[in-house]
């Protein structure tokens, strides 16, 4: 309401020393109040008789003597300037941050959308608006920090303004457009042509101990056929917990071998590798293959082995990537849980060969929209099937106040002579967080069951201690076995029918289930058991009953990326990915489809983007320090 002011005073209360700023003004329609409390500074800006706009909640009750009054209102000087920042608007709201309020931060932004407005270029190429009816960028900016329209702040706030519907185009056509080079270069660059006959891989098949299920046999000639072609593979392989993608990943090592290339598996852990190269020696003994493990906590680095070529199949982590090492004739690249690494680290192993095959896999099944926004240069392979025999695994959750029911369980288990997993958030008591440790429960378990033998292992084991821990688990000289979450994958002991899981209410929803497929491997009845502590959060409710409901990881998946956004669904670990800081893969669906459908159309036409110069140095600029988009 624009205004004249009529008094200005200073009131201190006597009781708590607070000084309230009250305001007079008037207009045609009347007069009204406006309060400010501990703000006796504001005084000297309201001089009787000057105009004034003020904006904010009007309060009183004309039929209890209260006339209008407003708290703590925005106001404007009128005369100061042509267009109110603060008031007579849509005004945007925006976050303080150290140093400055909102509302400095808008005077800021409504000068820098000004002045910038005449140097921003729209890079789009005028077909690609035109067909999906997308507005100038220079109005989009404009209008998604201060519109103009009451109604596109409607639409703004559903995700719907055209203004918004622009930016959120070019977040997902920039991310697809660079998805989209990266493909395209694979289809230009010269790769390896392996043999897709030969005893090896049929002899391994033969010994298997089971039969494999229709889908890995799917999967199998899926990435059979790509390394056929003298193309580099670049595939990725994702199932859920169980269903079988190690054999996939040790027949595709086996192809290189037997056409006499090297084959390497990444894994994001010292455990999980040393388990693959545990299960890749067993399953290969009769073989004659050298398979080699190198990790940090190795003593005797097989460096030599891998660039001279005697080592055949090499399990690691991250020192397979280090500079040192070097291979001898790098022909596949297998890259387990691919969502702890990025896009950097898989280019690094990449670069470790002549363009080497690449084979991707993640026990994390993928909801569709998010596989094509993280892999969207990748062909995606689906094990959608477990082997037979598998029953599903009852999972229950429990409080502090039911440990007796626990441990009642857990004893009948024991007493089948199955082993059982418990697993806790910490190595150690933190003096920070009150939840339970692995090394205290331990103590604790030792005592509950005096007879049983309990056995500890945590990620600052040393490898060796590790090695003896779960083997001795894996022979069943251990009953119990104490963990934090390095079992999370990678481990299979049959066995094993029970896990406790302790302070489930911390852990996120596909940790929760990657935890349960530790169970449930050998045919037998088996039991997950979520032992929470509230209070905790409707989050962590949600999550805990989405493990009752289901063993269904694509549905845990689907429910998984509901509860924690897109934008937290990977954490920071897929480095090198652009950010999206306004598109949202859930609720813009149809947009991202759009973007990818226009990005990999524009590609094929125009794989260097020489029609497009301007558009190339903003995706340039977009990936910067990331990934090598478009070689020179």
């Amino acid at each position: 309401m624009l205004c004249e002011v009529v008094s200005a005073d200073v009131i201190t209360t006597p009781r708590k020393r607070m000084k309230i700023l009250e305001l007079t003004v008037s207009d045609e329609t009347g007069s009204l109040k406006a309060v400010w409390f501990n703000q006796a500074f504001l005084k000297k800006y309201f001089h009787r008789g000057r105009q004034i706009i003020l904006s904010g909640l009007v309060k009183g009750n004309p039929y209890s003597g209260i006339g209008p009054e407003m708290e703590n209102p925005d106001f404007e000087l009128s005369g100061e300037d042509d267009t109110p920042v603060h008031t007579s608007r849509i005004v945007p709201v925006y976050n303080a941050t150290e140093g400055l309020s909102p509302k400095q931060i808008r005077i800021l932004m409504f000068h820098t959308t000004a002045a910038c407005l005449f140097v921003l270029k729209d890079y789009l190429p005028r077909d690609i608006l035109r067909r999906n009816d997308l507005k100038a960028l220079p109005w989009a900016v404009k209008e998604l920090h201060f519109p103009e329209e009451c109604s596109d702040v409607d639409l703004l706030n559903r995700g719907r303004s055209p203004a918004h519907a622009r930016l959120v185009f070019d977040e997902f056509f920039l991310l697809e457009l660079g998805l989209a080079l990266l493909k395209k270069r694979e289809t230009i660059e010269r790769g390896i042509s392996f043999s897709l006959a030969g005893d090896l891989v049929h002899t391994f098949v033969q010994g298997l101990p089971f039969e494999l299920t229709s889908a890995q046999k799917r999967v199998i000639e899926e990435v059979r056929m790509d390394m056929h072609k003298p193309l580099p593979m670049n595939r990725l392989v994702h199932g859920d917990v169980g269903c079988g993608k190690t054999v996939v990943a040790l027949v595709s090592m086996l192809i290189a071998v037997e056409n006499g290339y090297q084959a390497c598996l990444m894994a994001p852990t010292e455990l999980l590798a040393e388990q693959h190269f545990i299960n890749i020696q067993r399953m290969t003994g009769q073989l004659g293959i050298r398979v080699v493990l190198l990790t940090s906590g190795v003593k005797e680095r097989p460096v030599h082995d891998i660039s001279g070529g005697d080592a055949q199949i090499i399990v690691g982590t991250h020192a397979l990537i280090q500079e040192n090492v070097q291979f001898s004739r790098l022909g596949l690249a297998i890259i387990d849980e691919q969502h702890r690494f990025g896009v950097v680290q898989r280019a690094s192993l990449r670069n470790k060969g002549l363009h080497p095959d690449i084979l991707i896999m993640t026990a994390t099944p993928i909801p569709r929209t998010l596989a094509i926004t993280l892999y969207g240069d990748l062909d995606i392979s689906i094990i959608d099937q477990l082997p037979a025999g598998r029953k599903p695994v009852i999972t229950k959750m429990f409080f502090p106040s039911q440990k007796d029911r626990i441990y009642s369980l857990i004893t009948a288990e024991l007493s089948k002579k199955r082993q059982v997993y418990i697993v806790y958030p910490l190595i150690e008591e933190s003096e920070k967080l009150d939840l339970k440790s692995a090394i205290d429960g331990a103590h604790a378990l030792r005592k509950i069951f005096p007879e049983k033998k309990i056995g500890l292992i945590h990620g600052k084991m040393r490898h060796d201690e590790r090695e003896s821990v779960m083997e001795m688990f894996t022979q069943g000289g251990i009953d119990i076995l104490v963990a934090t979450t390095v079992i999370e994958v990678g481990i299979d002991v049959p066995n094993a029918s029970l896990m406790l899981i302790v302070h489930s209410e911390r852990f996120g929803l596909s940790q929760l289930h990657q935890l349960r497929g530790r169970i449930g491997r050998g045919g037998y009845e088996s039991y997950c058991l979520l032992l929470a502590y509230p209070p905790f959060s409707e989050d962590a409710k949600r999550r805990l009953r989405a493990m009752e409901a289901t063993g269904d990881g694509f549905r845990i998946a689907e429910e998984d990326l509901a509860i924690r956004g897109p934008g937290d669904f990977f954490g920071t670990r897929q480095s090198g990915m652009p950010d999206l800081k306004i598109a949202n893969i859930i609720r813009d669906t149809k947009t991202l489809e759009l973007a990818r459908r226009e990005a990999f159309a524009l590609v094929e036409g125009d794989p260097a983007l020489d029609r497009c110069p301007m558009l190339r140095e903003v995706l340039q600029k977009k990936w910067m320090g990331r990934l090598e988009l478009i070689k020179s």
